[in-house]
């Protein structure tokens, strides 16, 4: 398998391609990934325009999120292959992954990537682009295990709960938000989903939560997909990010913890020992795997391992003070000395 690039996921903002306003503030936010849309947020005659929206977007505003995405319409409708060429034949250069809609087999991958092939080789483009691809069919969730070793172009995979909760017709009040069904409505796509990523080695995100008025709600959808392995979670409102993130980060004690068990288990390791209690937890070769990870991503985010603490040494002054104190002992085992050995002559000599 090809190495990928390494992206930090923890939030992906949703921004309408169609809004000069949105994607400039967009621009402004510190955060992971953002993806510019020509899919659902953009009217249908709007999207020709909207292409060149994205493109001028690309090339003009300074932009401080990492990943730079933008999301094209699914290859069943006639907008796709143009929505392809003309932005990565406008921006290429600065894109880094283009995000596909509705892939229900490895076929609509490999579509995306043949034409971003023909593309780079024709613009010369150095950096290749990465494919994004959203599970949003009943289709796509029956084949995504192709689909997740369709392409050595393809970095993560969405779970779109609100397209896909339709193409299973389900019943919801709210898109990505719990229901009436007693447990956690969204466990089983996203945990299908994730094994087929993990097993690829891509990376599973979960999909949109709409009413950004409950951030609470958030929060426990974001807890829900990190416990199963997800990386991150879109955001269709800035209100929304600085949650994702700080969901999908370590605290850095669990960081500073993960690193104190794996250094002793090395150094158990070592002694030829395999298992060993480190404060009162086991560690063993496979909760090192589990502690790996999060030193994995913490290194991604970039949270340093504290510099180690050096010992003080001693100084000139500080000898000197030491032997001073050791001098008044000395004097006075030698004066003890002295008085024993007169004692004993007095003694003698009385005889």
């Amino acid at each position: 398998m090809s190495s990928r690039p390494r992206r930090l996921r923890r939030c992906q903002l949703s921004v309408p391609g169609s809004s000069e306003k949105m994607m400039t503030k967009a621009a402004g936010l510190e955060l992971d990934h953002v993806f510019l849309d020509l899919e659902d947020a953009v009217a249908p005659d709007a999207k020709a325009a909207a292409r060149g929206m994205v493109v001028d977007a690309l090339n003009n505003l300074d932009w401080k999120p990492k990943t730079l995405c933008y999301r094209i319409n699914d290859v069943e409708t006639k907008y796709c292959f143009e929505d392809i060429i003309e932005v990565v034949t406008g921006a290429g250069d600065k894109l880094d992954t283009i995000m596909l809609t509705k892939a229900k087999s490895a076929h609509d991958i490999m579509f995306v990537h043949l034409l971003l092939d023909q593309l780079e080789k024709k613009l010369g483009l150095k950096k290749r682009i990465g494919i994004e691809c959203l599970i949003e069919e009943v289709e796509g969730m029956m084949n995504v295990d192709e689909i997740a070793a369709s392409s050595d172009r393809l970095e993560c995979l969405v779970f779109g709960m609100g397209d896909y909760s339709a193409s299973q017709g389900m019943d919801l009040r709210g898109i990505g938000s719990a229901s009436s069904y007693p447990p956690d409505l969204w466990h089983y796509p996203r945990y299908r989903m994730t094994i087929a990523c993990r097993a690829n080695g891509i990376d599973p995100v979960d999909g949109p939560y709409a009413n950004f008025g409950n951030p609470e709600g958030y929060r426990v959808e974001c807890g829900r997909c990190k416990v199963l392995g997800m990386v991150g979670k879109w955001a269709i409102h800035p209100s929304q990010v600085e949650l994702a993130q700080e969901v999908f980060s370590p605290t850095a004690e669990a960081v500073a913890n993960a690193r104190k068990q794996k250094a002793a288990y090395e150094e158990a390791m070592a002694r030829g020992i395999g298992a060993i209690t480190v404060d009162g937890v086991m560690v063993d070769v496979a909760s090192v795997r589990i502690l790996q990870n999060i030193i994995d991503q913490a290194d991604l985010i970039g949270m340093k391992a504290p510099a180690a603490k050096k010992r003080p040494t001693a100084n000139k002054s500080t000898k000197k003070k030491s032997v001073a104190k050791k001098k008044p002992v000395a004097k006075r085992r030698a004066a003890k000395t002295r008085v024993a050995q007169k004692t004993a002559a007095k003694k003698s000599s009385r005889r």
